[in-house]
């Protein structure tokens, strides 16, 4: 799964507070951040549907190793086909923000 060594969320400083979010997510997330649909907590890796972790932002782009506004519940496999990308959407337009129910990207308010 990569090379862990140099992850301040793996090791270092951020160990800690990235163990704790990830306590809070997996208790209180049940939606992939990345493609939208329900998670099953009960799945453990190498199923490719198990759940994870995933920096919004990633670590490689500046993102906050272990602060929870910069993490989601995601599947693994979503996961590593983002890598670290970007995804082409910024936070704010994730799915995490905004219900699944129309093009969000598309809305313009009632001018």
């Amino acid at each position: 799964m990569g090379d862990n060594k140099n992850r301040p969320d793996q090791n270092g400083t951020h160990r800690g507070p990235f163990e704790r979010a990830k306590k809070k997510i997996l208790l209180t997330q049940n939606v992939c951040g990345i493609c939208g649909k329900p998670v099953d907590k009960g799945l453990k890796y190498p199923n490719p549907l198990s759940p994870c972790i995933d920096h919004i932002i990633p670590i490689a782009k500046g993102g906050h190793p272990s602060d929870i506004s910069n993490l989601q519940l995601a599947h693994w496999i979503c996961n590593r086909q983002k890598s670290d990308k970007l995804n082409g959407v910024s936070p704010v337009e994730s799915n995490r923000n905004l219900p699944l129910s129309m093009d969000w990207t598309a809305y313009r308010s009632g001018e």
